[in-house]
């Protein structure tokens, strides 16, 4: 199982991170304070961090230091939200950088992203009829292969790793683009109609009102 490590004093903010977490499949475990935090990464087995910077005790920015040479992904989550905060934490190397607020949706995304990139999650993902292959980037329904261009299928990968997350046109774009949103929707939204016609899933990925997307898997 997933190891996450959560160094947040605001107790609120800890619990519902926990409480999605562990929803989702997750371990996790909260420190109150950057103290309490190093005491907990002394014991190993982390397969990741979410990270405040304003901390009591021992600053995030001091645990970044700490936690570069142990190789540990870090996604800091702070209520700094200058461009050069966020720059300080990704140059002291954070994997990514989430500001307060936040939607769940984008947590959960951003979690499984980084997860990905350092090898922690499995290859194939499944729905219905529907397997998903990143390694060989293939698309199979019904042992019949699934035609995608790049961006469609980066799009459905994002999907199918948030089941019933909402996801914000503006995550999925930057994700998958790879550059600003400027509140155009025409692209996505002509990509997920294309994705939602090849796969016969009109009624499977959601539009969510004001938001963006999600995959709806019951269980």
């Amino acid at each position: 199982m997933i190891q996450i490590l959560v160094i947040e004093d605001d107790p609120a903010i800890a619990h519902l991170i926990e409480s999605t977490l562990k929803k989702e499949g997750y371990a996790c475990t909260c420190a109150s304070d950057g103290k309490e935090g190093a005491d907990a990464l002394e014991s190993g087995g982390w397969d990741l961090v979410l990270l405040d910077l304003m901390l009591p005790e021992i600053s995030g920015y001091d645990l970044l230091e700490y936690l570069r040479p142990l190789r540990i992904p870090v996604i800091v989550i702070s209520a700094m939200t200058q461009v050069g905060d966020r720059i300080r934490g990704l140059r002291m190397g954070a994997d990514d950088y989430l500001c307060k607020p936040f939607q769940l949706g984008e947590l959960l995304a951003r979690v499984e992203s980084v997860l990905r990139r350092s090898g922690k999650l499995g290859q194939q993902l499944f729905w219905q009829d529907v397997v998903l292959d990143p390694e060989s980037r293939t698309v199979m329904k019904k042992d019949e292969e699934i035609e995608l261009t790049p961006k469609e299928f980066d799009l459905l990968e994002l999907l199918m790793r948030n089941r019933n997350a909402a996801l914000s046109r503006s995550y999925l774009y930057e994700s998958v683009w790879h550059e600003e949103y400027l509140g155009e929707t025409r692209t996505l939204d002509n990509h997920i109609q294309r994705l939602r016609k090849k796969l016969g899933w009109e009624n499977v990925i959601q539009t969510v009102f004001r938001i963006g997307y999600r995959l709806k898997m019951e269980k």
